[in-house]
């Protein structure tokens, strides 16, 4: 969780009022020290991220804004005061100076942001500055750890009920299949499900933008290249032919697989590769399922066998990692990935999706 610190430091009480170069000088200090840290280490070796800082002086000490990636809101103040303390107490410049307060702070717009799902039309929490009803924003307020919990359990509890109103929208999309594929699932479950399965497919479309992008850039094949978002999850075995090409051929094809989706009348995945990019798809629709928390993580495998008996017409694709190609028939051989199965009803590919060595030529 990310928190945003603001702490104070205070000059010697008997000591003069800092003039203009002076001000620039302590800011100077504290910005080199706190720019070296990479990290901060907490109680019991829990790591503490500085993510970015900035800093003001004025006539008798320091503010230091601070933003921190912590645990917890008490290990992000805890971090905070101690990592200043330890640089007044190292540094011969700033002698007899103080840490004052160190908390959690948040803007009028940030706290209106943050509560605004939590509340009735029209309603105003008490703990919030009457200012904030007339508009004025843009001061800082400090606020307790209790005040902290109760705007970041509004914070979640707004964004899992939209990712969950995502995941319906998305599901009245996919109409190959009727909610019965998903197993045993009462309709409003399938209907997250189905959802998800559609949000899979677009974060599979978007990763592969990536891997064609990373692949081209680098000229070179996947088992040359350090990571890849999606290319990465196809079988192990065949990472020297998994090509920039190649790439954008599985791009292609997973568009297709989107298209058929939202039609009716689905008769087994046309190729190969779009039954593997089904199941890449649903890896992400897990994830989506497990954020939204809307199915028992230990019923979700029992879902996807279910659906993909209905979906992927006995293709097995465990033998894609599992089984040496020689072992293979001829219809799981790598080069006939992107070809029309015959189950399919299909006998023409995507004019992308022909021999590679015809589309090598075409792009030589």
């Amino acid at each position: 969780m990310e928190y945003q610190l603001t702490a104070e430091l205070a000059s010697p009480p008997e000591a003069p009022d800092l003039d203009p170069l002076q001000q620039v000088g302590v800011v100077s200090l504290l910005d080199d020290r706190l720019t070296s840290l990479a990290s901060i280490e907490g109680p019991d070796g829990i790591e503490i991220i500085p993510i970015e800082h900035s800093l003001e002086a004025h006539l008798d000490g320091a503010v230091v804004h601070w933003l921190l990636d912590a645990p917890a809101l008490a290990l992000a103040e805890e971090a905070t005061r101690a990592v200043l303390e330890q640089i007044v107490d190292e540094t011969d410049l700033l002698a007899g100076w103080e840490v004052k307060h160190c908390a959690v702070t948040a803007t009028d717009d940030q706290l209106a942001s943050a509560l605004a799902a939590s509340l009735e039309p029209g309603e105003v929490p008490d703990t919030l500055p009457a200012d904030l009803t007339e508009g004025v924003v843009g001061r800082a307020y400090v606020l307790g750890s209790d005040e902290v919990d109760d705007i970041e359990a509004a914070r979640s509890e707004a964004e899992l009920q939209d990712r969950r109103a995502s995941l319906l929208r998305a599901g009245e999309l996919l109409r190959a299949f009727d909610l019965g594929a998903f197993g045993d699932l009462d309709e409003q479950q399938a209907r997250y499900v189905a959802g998800a399965l559609m949000h899979g497919v677009e974060m599979l479309t978007d990763e592969l933008f990536g891997d064609v992008q990373l692949l081209d850039d680098e000229d070179a094949t996947a088992d040359e290249v350090e990571a890849l978002w999606a290319v990465d999850e196809l079988p192990p075995q065949y990472t020297d032919r998994y090509t920039a090409l190649f790439a954008k051929q599985l791009l292609v094809t997973t568009a297709i697989l989107g298209h058929r989706l939202t039609r009716e009348g689905w008769r087994g995945p046309l190729s190969v590769a779009e039954a593997l990019a089904l199941r890449i798809a649903e890896s992400r629709a897990e994830v989506e399922l497990d954020l939204a928390e809307v199915i028992d993580p230990d019923d979700v495998d029992g879902v996807y066998t279910a659906f993909n008996a209905h979906a992927l017409g006995g293709l097995d694709l465990d033998l894609l990692y599992s089984v040496p190609e020689f072992e293979l028939s001829d219809d799981l051989l790598f080069d006939s990935w992107f070809q029309p199965r015959a189950d399919s009803g299909e006998t023409t590919p995507h004019p992308y999706l022909t021999d590679e060595d015809d589309r090598d030529a075409d792009e030589g």
